[in-house]
């Protein structure tokens, strides 16, 4: 709340209460935690499940809580054998250090291109310090870009934890990313899970260790004791303690899950909860915008990061040489690129019509290795035409600088030593324009 509002006159104050929409007014409050809200449930899934020889896909979109050997397999083994008259395979569409904001772009190509019965969505985490703004509109593009693409598919938001987002549930709330994705699954019947709810209570009654090394010798382990230890870094659970709390925690929701649903049939898309939302989310091959010719494509059969990242983005593209350019047109509100942060990347400059250049670093703290990252281009545009133009800088980041930020260090110098762009796809909330 902004604590200027409270020295208003009582007259202004009630005129902006009017004023508020209802959806609005209780974005402020944080949900209760309880572990499973069935809403709906699954009824499709469940009586695919049943069905003799049926295939059945499941799909986990996340982030690395989900890309880990934990929750998941773990989750999936169980519909195997308690289905196994069902042929029940996954899609894997967790990329660690991602969000709702990437999710919403790559739901098509990483899961509905592969048809699910049952996505499960979990981005709690790595959504904690977005709004809730931007939460609705993510989370609710990627409901409705599923059920209108796949509108047999059910739907199941899973809600995460770590050790420095976990206060609200110690005093019996949701942490206000998962406080702001009940909305939507309020909005649309969509069955959520807290998985960490349990996980909350042992750690306040001292029987969990939420962030611990594993013993190494006698006199660590009889000072742990009979204590749980969660997750070595209090992000992403041992498999064997921390995802089998989370395991456990679906496996007792499922039972009141099955009750709450109903006959199966097709989910129909209601009216928008945010009407700005990003349903029209569209990921677009890089290649399909104007590149200087600086810029090559990456063979997976023999570039290494081409095939560690394999179709995720769908090319990879590298250039290094200041001045290299990237252009399009668009029409619509937002624009992105799906690319790589790395140790040899630099920095860009971007320009979005007439507005100012801003440059944007493609290095972080995390940049000792290669990984796929976003590129913020503009937001929140009026829905018009648009130009873009992307330039590699000249000058490096300060990278040692950067680095040192969270206690690192450049292990071999020449790997740090270059000015690399890596774009993969386009992001938009609109439509590409041709030149």
């Amino acid at each position: 709340m902004n604590t200027a509002v409270l020295h208003l006159p009582s007259i202004i104050l009630l005129f902006l209460f009017l004023l508020t929409p209802p959806a609005r007014a209780a974005d402020l409050a944080l949900t209760p935690a309880i572990e499973c809200t069935p809403r709906s449930g699954l009824p499709n899934l469940l009586a695919k499940l049943n069905t003799k020889n049926a295939e059945v896909r499941i799909a986990y979109l996340g982030g690395s809580i989900t890309a880990q050997e934990g929750w998941r397999p773990k989750s999936l083994a169980y519909f195997q054998k308690s289905y196994p008259n069902a042929k029940i395979t996954q899609i894997n569409a967790a990329i660690g250090g991602t969000g709702s904001d990437l999710g919403v772009y790559r739901v098509k190509q990483d899961v509905l291109d592969h048809k699910p019965d049952l996505l499960f969505v979990e981005f709690a985490v790595n959504d904690g310090g977005q709004s809730p703004e931007m939460i609705y509109k993510c989370m609710e593009g990627i409901v409705r870009q599923t059920w209108r693409t796949l509108p047999d598919c059910d739907i199941c938001f899973v809600y995460t934890i770590t050790d420095t987002l976990i206060q609200p549930l110690y005093e019996g709330k949701m942490q206000r990313s998962a406080s702001a994705m009940e909305k939507i699954a309020d909005h649309y019947g969509i069955p959520s899970i807290h998985m960490a709810v349990e996980v909350a209570r042992l750690a306040k009654e001292g029987k969990l260790l939420l962030k611990a090394k594993k013993p190494t010798t006698d006199e660590e382990k009889a000072k742990l004791g009979e204590k749980i230890l969660f997750a070595p870094d209090g992000v992403h659970p041992y498999p064997e303690t921390g995802h089998e709390l989370y395991l456990q925690a679906i496996l007792r929701s499922l039972p009141k899950i099955r009750s709450a649903s109903g006959a199966p049939a097709p989910h129909a898309l209601k009216p928008p909860f945010t009407p700005a939302n990003y349903e029209d989310a569209k990921l677009i091959p890089i290649v399909q915008a104007k590149l200087s010719a600086g810029f090559h494509k990456l063979d997976p059969a023999t570039d290494t990061l081409a095939k560690r990242f394999n179709t995720r983005p769908p090319t990879l593209y590298r250039a290094n040489n200041p001045g290299e350019t990237i252009t399009f047109r668009f029409k619509g509100r937002s624009a992105a690129i799906y690319d790589l942060l790395a140790p040899d990347a630099g920095q860009v400059i971007v320009t979005v019509d007439d507005r100012p250049p801003v440059t944007r670093p493609r290095f972080d703290g995390f940049s000792t290795y290669a990984r796929l990252g976003t590129l913020a281009l503009a937001s929140n545009l009026p829905d018009a035409i648009h130009t873009v133009k992307i330039e590699i800088h000249k000058d490096p980041p300060d990278k040692a600088n950067i680095l040192a930020q969270r206690n690192e260090k450049m292990d071999d110098p020449k790997r740090f030593d270059d000015t690399a762009f890596y774009p993969g796809a386009i992001l938009l909330i609109g439509d590409l324009l041709p030149d």
